[in-house]
């Protein structure tokens, strides 16, 4: 070889290996020097030289500055995300046609949510109906998201009646409108999927524990271990205590969750996984409407302002007892040329074990036949101005048992391919269902009743002396196929298509108390959703939308059937929708805008005929409105995120034509408030000192059935303080609703669930 060859291989051997070592040493910050897309630049640029350096002809380049910055991170650094897995695998937010809301670990960990509701509480739109006591009945645009058919894990159903805990979630992610395309059978408002926090290839671990008001205290762990290159473990666990979580009830919960992930990152990745929360907790089931004197209007009965926010009324023997445990295994299979084939399976198991009852005021009554008079001890009426501590309560016999087995197959392949010069971006995907639950019921007691001046009285009965028997039983088999093509049609437009079916057999069996079956329903169903959308990208800093897709509701989405209910087909809904996410320049801020219209056009209803043999599907109801979303890093030191939904015009188009069955025609339909939302900010102070501020509001709004009043606006206020001694220990310290007002947070025909009054907590948060 030549001395010149020679000084040409030896040049290019070293910029090949400072390539290399470039590629190992960029370091990655928000704000930082050293940039991702830069580095990518830098290496591109080095790698040319090289190239360069073994043509024929030696050259001199000049030298090449590249300058950027990168996108904040997301998720535990962060309240902004960039992308999301509700739509079946991962996607950027900018190329879904429809709306969705993250709620990041960081907001999470910020604000101190520890359930499920807590989360869905800080998104607009979002309302409680306080029919169970639980979150099962959501509200979203006016419109109900059932736990059988709405909230899922990681992309599939999480059907039980539970208190779900936040320790094992890395983000909780809201879609709004129809979603029957990606997850069959739905409503019409939605669908909240929980992102399960998974194994990493490095080693990192984490410890928080608080103490609050009401002698709460918390301790979670997350522990992740590398346990070699492309595997790692990671455990999370919870046990949370409380004697009062502020509004009435007790808790005792534990939890724990583990995953074993290999090949991650790799052509084949795999995953296993464990999940059991146990809850051992009280039970509010809230508090009577009440008007401010007798003669008053109905119209203007109103929550109970003399009563504190703490206050309970139940018995110290009630309980909401619950599990939740599922195991999960999980293949990825990554294609050489880009494509991605998952397939997942999941077997779970679910009890709930609820023994309370509503309170109610104790009125006097006089039989107009016999003249037998009720309750002599008691008025004839209750209102604000004579309500005092000797008011008598009465407490009610509800009761709720149930348990639930569940088996979900799905298998998902995403593709991007080119096909005669255009890009597809192609989802198609089957799942299969299986849910078969027992519903059981406890034989009536009588319970002792209290006073307004004796909360917490301490009385208590013997539920183990109750008889329990077996009195339904369901089971379900669903198989769903669907597919979905987003093309770019133009260098800034996306189209989009999808096209799902759905076939369900349904079996209901009702049981006497003797453990005889006295009726059996049966019902076989098949429907089509549609999904249709255009994106207009003009650049990478906006992204413009318009959707348009259907929903269905089986009869059976609260597992069971009646003689009507067995014959009656799915209910249908439609959502449109117009919207934009808009980053700003430097990628750190992102605002989410959305215009929509939401219509349920045949409602079930009950037929006035004593002869039908289903359910009437003539009911219509809708509703529009605004949507905002706000989320990142105004300055590097100023951090918001906002929710705000404006939902001016909801109605009901058409009612059952049997009176009293449901929301009245021309009305505004229940748990529908014209505004509602929540700001949350922080600011970095210095290195040590971090603080911050929120707010959530919600509009007045009507309980279920509209019966003439509604429950008043409210606003509440959050307080934070951190202290970080370095980059391992930090103390943060929390106030909610510091302001202490009271509220209606959940909403029922005959009684509300009042919202936590103030509560201070404190946190130490470890990391080693």
């Amino acid at each position: 070889m030549s001395k010149p060859q020679a000084r040409k291989r030896n040049k290019a051997l070293a910029l090949a290996h400072i390539t290399q070592a470039a590629s190992k040493s960029i370091a990655i910050s928000a704000y930082g020097k050293h940039l991702p897309l830069g580095a990518l630049m830098l290496m591109g640029s080095l790698g040319a030289m090289a190239q360069t350096a073994t043509a024929p002809a030696e050259k001199t380049l000049k030298p090449v500055v590249i300058k950027g910055r990168a996108e904040a991170p997301e998720g535990k650094d962060s309240v902004r995300a960039t992308s999301t897995a509700i739509g079946k695998g991962k996607q950027e937010l900018r190329d879904i046609p429809q709306s969705v809301t993250v709620v990041t670990e960081k907001l999470i960990d910020d604000r101190n949510l520890d359930t499920l509701k807590d989360v869905l509480h800080n998104t607009a739109g979002v309302t409680f109906q306080a029919a169970e006591g639980g979150e099962e009945d959501i509200r979203l645009r006016g419109f109900s998201l059932s736990t059988t058919g709405d909230i899922f894990v990681d992309g599939m159903r999480d059907p039980a009646f539970y208190e779900r805990d936040t320790f094992n979630n890395d983000r909780i992610e809201v879609l709004r409108g129809s979603a029957s395309m990606l997850f069959g059978r739905g409503s019409t408002g939605g669908a909240v999927n929980q992102v399960s926090k998974a194994p990493r290839t490095f080693s990192q671990n984490e410890v928080s524990t608080t103490l609050g008001s009401f002698n709460y205290r918390r301790i979670t762990g997350d522990f992740n271990v590398q346990t070699g290159e492309d595997s790692a473990v990671r455990v999370n666990a919870m046990a949370t205590k409380a004697d009062n979580n502020g509004a009435g009830s007790s808790i005792d919960k534990k939890g724990i969750a583990a995953g074993y992930g290999f090949g991650i990152g790799t052509a084949d990745e795999f995953l296993v996984s464990l999940y059991s929360l146990q809850n051992n907790n009280g039970m509010n089931y809230g508090l009577p409407w009440i008007k401010p004197t007798a003669s008053a209007s109905v119209s203007a009965t109103t929550v109970n302002d003399k009563l504190d926010p703490s206050a309970y009324f139940g018995l110290a023997s009630d309980y909401n007892a619950g599990t939740a445990k599922y195991f999960t295994a999980a293949h990825t299979h990554r294609f050489q040329d880009d494509s991605e084939w998952k397939t997942v399976i999941r077997k779970g198991n679910y009890t709930r074990d609820q023994r309370a009852g509503t309170v109610r005021h104790c009125l006097q009554s006089t039989n107009p036949t016999t003249g037998v008079v009720s309750n002599p001890q008691c008025p004839t009426t209750v209102a604000l101005d004579t309500f005092g501590p000797g008011t008598i309560l009465n407490r009610g016999n509800n009761a709720k048992i149930q348990d639930l087995d569940a088996l979900y197959f799905q298998s998902d392949y995403a593709h991007k391919t080119n096909l005669w010069g255009v890009k597809h971006e192609v989802l198609a995907g089957v799942d299969f269902a299986r849910e078969a639950k027992n519903v059981f019921s406890a034989s009536a007691v009588t319970k002792p009743t209290t006073r307004a001046g004796t909360p917490f009285d301490g009385a208590s009965i013997n539920e183990a002396a109750r008889t329990i028997t077996r009195s339904s039983a369901f089971e379900a088999q669903n198989l769903g196929v669907y597919g979905q093509d987003m093309i770019q049609v133009a260098p800034s437009w996306k189209v989009l298509g999808g096209l799902r079916f759905d076939s369900m057999r349904g079996n209901f069996d009702s049981i006497n108390t003797v453990g005889v079956i006295t009726s059996k329903y049966a019902q076989t169903i098949s429907d089509w959703s549609q999904r249709l959308g255009a994106l207009y990208q003009p650049n990478e800093l906006s992204s413009f939308h318009f959707s348009w897709g259907t929903s269905f509701n089986t009869s059976a989405d609260t597992y069971s059937y009646s003689a009507l209910s067995a014959n009656t087909p799915p209910e249908q809904s439609r959502n449109i929708e117009l919207g934009a996410k808009l980053d700003s320049s430097d990628k750190r801020f992102t605002t989410r805008l959305a215009i929509f219209q939401s219509t349920k056009f045949n409602e079930r209803n009950t037929d006035p005929d004593s002869a039908a043999e289903a359910f009437l599907l003539s009911g219509q109801r809708h509703s529009s409105g605004f949507e905002m979303d706000i989320s990142g890093h105004l300055t590097p030191k100023w951090e918001v995120f906002g929710s705000y939904m404006w939902m001016p015009d909801a109605v009901i188009d058409v009612a059952s034509p049997t009176a009293g069955a449901g929301d009245r025609q021309g009305e505004r339909p229940a748990l529908t408030p014209v505004h509602s939302g929540t700001v949350w900010t922080t600011y970095q102070i210095n290195e040590q000192w971090r603080v911050g501020a929120g707010i959530n509001f919600r509009g007045e709004q009507s309980a279920n059935r509209n019966p003439g009043w509604m429950a008043p606006a409210f606003t509440t206020v959050d307080l934070l303080t951190e202290y970080t001694f370095n980059e391992k220990v930090s103390l943060k310290g929390n106030i909610s609703n510091i302001n202490n007002v009271v509220y209606a947070d959940a909403l029922y025909t005959g009684h509300y669930v009042p919202g936590a009054g103030r509560n201070a907590q404190l946190t130490l948060n470890l990391k080693f």
